[in-house]
């Protein structure tokens, strides 16, 4: 083998003329190969446009409130180590060691409760009433959520399922014997209504808690196997107290499910007699919370841990109750649902504006190909079809976050009479905008590439951690089935004291049906009206044909609850329908009350967006007609022209998301430094 200069020169301008497609006879103008500089990470910052708006007024309306309260929350989060601190690059992040067993993980989460107890960050969670404190309760277990899911799940089934229940469902004797103890972390509370035979349906609940009048107490028992307490949160390590949802018994009646308190740990954390707790096991995310079992074998538990706001049991075992109606007892009995709903549903907006301020920043500063010969590598984001992948959810982040405030101010200002809306809100807007979550997030994953696969890059993982929201204080789809059946029973109602509509934003129901123009310009598209018109068209249509599907049913002879079972479909898109022009509408309202101005030209944007993107992924606006085929490719290229126009402004959405540099991830940043061999990246 000839191993001289002459020969490996040879052999290397023939491989130059391959690579570079020149003909055998230019080898002499080929003297070596040339190799290009290496890339170097740009912050977006440098190049990007400085902000048509100011962030600050985008996040104080895209956050709504305590945006001081949450930043010292971040800050707080930012100054321990228990937050798992790490170096990359130049900078700093903070986000749980999923690599830590599940015990870790559990122990962990602890840890760092205890820490923000001490900060004082639960200080009047149970004990100071108004609304401004319980949005501002809302706001810190927002910051929590962003770090760790675990976290907040841990710290919200404390707070909300069972400080709430105690609080909501109680009265003096309980708040004064439990509320500042839950709030000071001396007992720990979790919340057993889940069973492993009966989920969603709470009303086939098998625990039964039998009144003895002998003594003035409850005898709660799992009689079977199906009715272990099952997924209670808190429960497999370090609860010591539970509220029971069971079949109350008196004198071989059943009056329906009830809540009770009931101890199941000394101060030891040994379990109680008469109760087994074991291990939910191992699962796809949240780790960080115990999840567990319950067996209960005939405990007892005084007469005055019955949970008496609605109803209540005399010494003697005559049962009385405020509320003569078993339906509104029972939906009375599952009101500390709705808060968790409220929570589940902010919580999956905040972290879909992690994940996109993630892809966001990292499509401004990865390139990829040329178009030219020897022009510059493009940025991902300035491709058409990333844009198409990354900006409509970022309106549609933007859209949400204002219906999930709308949400909140309703929850915390709530009186008994907007008690109905509020479950159909908190219904509609857990299942859609978690659902929307795991949508972000999967795109966000692959608009990372295999970077969005390591777990310091905090979108894949995000996918395990956050999956299990569409499933949890409600399953998505039963919730939707709500929705529609509230909306079926609205109009009946209205129908039958023929009064006009009120409530729910159905008022346009009361005017005459919106007209569709035939032919579409984009500044008919980019209409508030033509687009309020055209989803109240879309919602005043599916209510008309639900209805009238369920009384063919009915007319056939069939029940009611079967009628509505059988006509889902329309049921689904009837909710669907009520959601996206709810959320559209509320939206508006936020944009209308922005000061003329380049920001209120951008949150147009946004809402166009939105609307466009909602008609493009959607087949009902084409199945039932409201748009012809035409006016639906009309609608897909519009899409296309405010991606182009939502591109200079991307930076700036995501840094008014108000998620400090330190929750997002390495990826954000400078990824070719925090993946440099004298990082240490593993």
């Amino acid at each position: 083998m000839d191993a001289s200069p002459t020969a490996a020169a040879r052999r290397a301008a023939a491989i130059a003329r391959h690579l570079a497609g020149l003909p055998p006879g230019a080898a002499a103008a080929v003297a070596g190969l040339h190799f290009s500089p290496c890339l170097s990470y740009a912050p977006p910052e440098s190049s990007e446009a400085p902000p048509a708006f100011a962030p600050m007024e985008l996040r104080a309306l895209l956050d709504g409130h305590h945006l001081r309260e949450r930043d010292w929350a971040y800050g707080a989060m930012e100054e321990s180590p228990l937050f798992c601190p790490r170096r990359a690059g130049d900078k700093v992040f903070v986000s749980p060691d999923y690599n830590e067993g599940k015990e870790g993980q559990r122990e962990a989460t602890m840890r760092r409760i205890g820490y923000l107890a001490r900060r004082g960050v639960f200080r009047g969670w149970l004990t100071e009433p108004g609304p401004d404190a319980e949005l501002r309760k809302l706001a810190l277990l927002e910051c929590l959520g962003v770090y760790d899911h675990s976290l907040a799940i841990k710290v919200g089934v404390h707070f909300f399922l069972w400080g709430g229940a105690v609080k909501f469902l109680g009265t003096k004797r309980h708040h004064d014997k439990w509320l500042l103890d839950t709030e000071n972390y001396i007992i720990k509370g979790c919340f057993a209504m889940t069973e492993l035979g009966h989920g969603s349906n709470v009303r086939g609940i098998e625990t039964v808690a039998t009144y003895d009048s002998k003594t003035g107490e409850f005898v709660i028992n799992t009689p079977c196997e199906s009715a272990q307490k099952y997924w209670i949160g808190g429960a497999a390590n370090h609860a010591t107290h539970t509220i029971v949802f069971a079949q109350l018994h008196i004198n071989g009646r059943n009056e329906g499910v009830h809540a009770f308190i009931a101890q199941i740990r000394d101060q030891d954390e040994n379990v109680l007699p008469n109760i087994h707790i074991a291990d939910c096991g191992h699962k796809i995310g949240l780790n960080g919370v115990d999840n567990g079992r319950i067996w209960f074998n005939n405990i007892r538990v005084p007469r005055e841990n019955l949970l008496n706001l609605v109803a209540d049991v005399l010494p003697d075992g005559k049962y009385v109750s405020m509320i003569d109606n078993p339906d509104q007892r029972f939906a009375a009995f599952l009101s500390p649902l709705t808060l968790g709903r409220v929570n589940i549903a902010v919580n999956a907006v905040y972290i879909s504006k992690v994940g996109l301020a993630i892809a966001v920043r990292y499509a401004l500063s990865r390139r990829a190909f040329s178009i030219t010969p020897d022009g510059p590598e493009m940025l991902l984001l300035d491709y058409p079809s990333h844009q198409r992948r990354l900006l409509p959810l970022l309106a549609k982040v933007c859209m949400m976050s204002s219906a999930s405030n709308f949400m909140k101010n309703m929850y915390v200002k709530r009186t008994p009479e907007i008690s109905k809306a509020i479950h159909v809100y908190s219904s509609a807007l857990k299942a859609t905008l978690t659902w929307q979550n795991m949508t972000t997030l999967q795109e966000c994953r692959e608009a990372c590439g295999g970077q969005g696969l390591k777990t310091e890059n905090r979108v894949g993982i995000f996918k395990a951690e956050f999956d299990v929201q569409s499933t949890f204080e409600g399953d998505n789809n039963v919730l939707l089935q709500q929705v529609s059946k509230a909306l079926y029973a609205e109009f009946l109602t209205t129908q039958r004291k023929k009064k006009p509509f009120k409530g729910l934003g159905l008022e346009h129901l009361n005017g005459p049906c919106p007209v569709v123009p035939r032919s579409l310009t984009s500044d008919i598209l980019r209409s508030s009206k033509f687009q309020m018109d055209l989803f109240c068209l879309r919602e005043r249509d599916l209510l008309k044909q639900f209805t009238d599907e369920v009384s063919r049913y009915l007319a056939q002879g069939e029940s009611r609850e079967k009628a509505l079972m059988l006509s889902y479909q329309i049921a689904e898109d009837l909710a669907r329908a009520f959601t996206e022009r709810t959320i559209l509408q509320i939206f508006l309202e936020d944009e209308m009350n922005a000061p003329a101005g380049s920001l209120k030209d951008v949150l147009g944007l946004l809402r166009s967006m939105y609307v466009m993107v909602c008609i493009d992924e959607s087949a009902s606006f084409l199945r039932y007609g409201y748009l012809s085929r035409d006016n639906v490719v009309t609608v897909r290229k519009e899409v296309m022209i405010l991606c182009s126009e939502l591109r200079p402004h991307a930076l700036a959405i995501v840094g008014s998301f108000g998620i400090p540099d330190a929750f997002l991830s390495p990826l954000a940043f400078d990824w070719i430094e925090a993946n440099a061999l004298s990082s240490g990246s593993e």
